[in-house]
């Protein structure tokens, strides 16, 4: 199975509702021991994590393992031209370092942020739903 990168996003829901459907499927995900992180995720949970001292929570998102983070800034202006040109505004480049990690990796990205569900429609960025 392609390792599954789980956004910033899906980990805000998960800490906000222990009984979405989200945080369920994500239970499911740990579960079975396939999900990832990067350092860039990390950056936009950590703070928030750390102010909170939320230490348990901080201890078990840091042992998830990490997709390297190789960015190739040629291929973030790429991106970004190609959502321009499909008329997909506003994409931050943290969200698109974000979908080149998942492409590179061959791994499925979930995310509730529409941006990746945009961009999947022209990137070869996978989407687990």
């Amino acid at each position: 199975m392609n390792p599954i990168l789980v956004d910033s996003s899906i980990w805000i829901e998960y800490f906000k509702d222990k009984n979405s459907p989200i945080s369920n499927t994500l239970d499911k995900l740990i579960d079975i021991d396939n999900i990832f992180i990067n350092d860039l995720i990390l950056a936009e949970l950590l703070p928030f994590l750390i102010t909170k001292k939320l230490n348990e929570v901080i201890n078990s998102i840091k042992s998830i393992p990490r997709l390297k983070l190789d960015i190739h800034w040629k291929q973030i202006i790429e991106y970004q031209v190609i959502n321009l040109k499909n008329g997909i505004n506003k994409v931050g480049i943290p969200d698109l370092i974000i979908a080149q990690n998942a492409i590179q990796n061959n791994s499925f990205l979930f995310s509730l942020d529409k941006h990746f569900i945009l961009m999947s429609k022209n990137l070869k960025l996978k989407l687990y739903s």
